[in-house]
């Protein structure tokens, strides 16, 4: 960036554009009043019903038409401009007033632009996107109690998740070693039809798509422990392109759940596998059994290990195989292998820092929104799967 350039327009605004005082003391008080207006009204659901499926839902809408118009992430992009430009800010900031008399009122003033951008952010996320954990929930749009159910119930659907898993599970294309082959182009480009067979059954999750993008700092969201995102400021679905492909069909459906509104995480997860499920193309829907599988399992564990062996050793070669390829990639995300011991500690230690930070962060942001599980909320998802499931499984002859 050549500062210089910068330095010149910034003058040649200063000396032919005169915003009055009022309109400069607005600007920067704005985004403090919006935000102030959002904790005061987050706690009104008609608002923020009002809010969410008339405002923020079309905002959301259009940034994403015009963020589709690229291939890359706008989101990064404005990430790695806006902290190079803080920084910029700040030690120039610096620089120029620590000589100067009152240095800290002119450092506060010259940092003043900083905080003002900020909050507007800050304010356009909470509108945009926090206001959605505040609104009606796709779970009690529709009915759904997400109470749980018997241990009889979770051992039916669990083996019904795990049939419909072994025989798609040979449907899938795949290399000489079983490995699931990815076109991750067609399956970008397919994502945006999964919701097609579901939209009438909920109306809400009729939308408009994008193609989800690749994220450049896939290596970052490895060692935080994600596997995609939704940013409502871009309207952009991203996925971490790390992890096995066998898992990315469900991830791109999830990140597209939150696209069209569904914002709890467990309520994504729900919805994204209904979608996968009810796709026409195998590499959707046994990515959706697949996953639900994991749920399941995970639950029943703890509950009748004996159904768990069982179901478990019905698995096809195929499952088994996909699953430990998975549990294992999360498992080693934060183990570095240099070959240098004392650096592969260091590193170790670090990424494993780095992902508990995240966490504590996202958990304290989930609850802080009403999520009441936090990140554990992403495993809320059996109940509703149970709900769903069960009593259809159980009349079936």
């Amino acid at each position: 960036m050549n500062f210089t350039r910068v330095e010149k327009v910034k003058n040649w605004f200063k000396e032919r554009v005169k915003i009055p005082p009022g309109v400069t003391i607005a600007i920067c008080v704005l985004p403090a009043v919006l935000v102030a207006l959002f904790y005061i009204l987050r706690g009104v659901r008609s608002v923020m019903d009002f809010v969410v499926f008339y405002v923020a839902a079309p905002i959301r809408g259009f940034f994403a038409l015009l963020s589709s118009i690229y291939p890359f992430a706008i989101m990064e992009v404005l990430t790695v401009f806006l902290v190079i430009f803080f920084f910029y800010h700040i030690i120039k900031s610096i620089k120029d007033t620590a000589r100067r008399r009152g240095k800290w009122k002119q450092l506060g003033k010259k940092l003043l632009p900083l905080l003002v951008i900020a909050m507007y952010l800050f304010a356009g996320f909470s509108w945009l996107w926090s206001s959605g954990y505040h609104a009606t929930g796709f779970a009690e749009r529709y009915g759904f109690r997400g109470g749980g159910g018997t241990v009889e119930e979770l051992t039916t659907v669990t083996e019904f998740f795990a049939e419909r898993a072994n025989e798609l599970s040979t449907q899938v294309p795949r290399d000489a070693d079983g490995r699931y082959l990815e076109d991750r182009r067609q399956m970008f480009a397919d994502s945006i039809y999964t919701f097609d067979n579901i939209s009438e059954r909920f109306p809400s999750l009729d939308g408009r798509l994008y193609p989800p993008k690749p994220m450049l700092f896939s290596w970052l969201m490895t060692i935080t422990g994600y596997s995609g995102m939704y940013f409502a400021l871009t309207g952009e679905a991203m996925i971490n392109v790390n992890p096995p492909g066998i898992t990315m069909p469900f991830t791109v459906v999830h990140e597209h759940a939150h696209q069209l509104g569904v914002f709890s995480e467990n309520e994504a997860n729900f919805v994204a596998v209904l979608a996968s499920i009810s796709s026409e193309k195998p590499v959707f829907m046994y990515a959706g059994y697949l996953v639900g599988l994991n749920y399941l399992l995970n639950a029943l564990a703890g509950v009748n290990a004996e159904a768990w062996h069982e179901i478990t050793n019905s698995l096809t070669y195929e499952v088994r195989r996909d699953r430990e390829e998975v549990f294992s990639f999360w498992r080693e995300r934060n183990v570095a292998d240099t070959g240098w011991t004392f650096l592969d500690n260091i590193l170790t230690n670090l990424m494993e820092t780095t992902s508990e930070v995240v966490d504590r962060i996202y958990d304290a942001y989930l609850r802080g929104q009403g999520e009441e599980l936090g990140i554990l909320s992403y495993g809320a998802v059996v109940d509703l799967l149970m709900e769903y499931f069960a009593p259809t499984l159980q009349t079936s002859p």
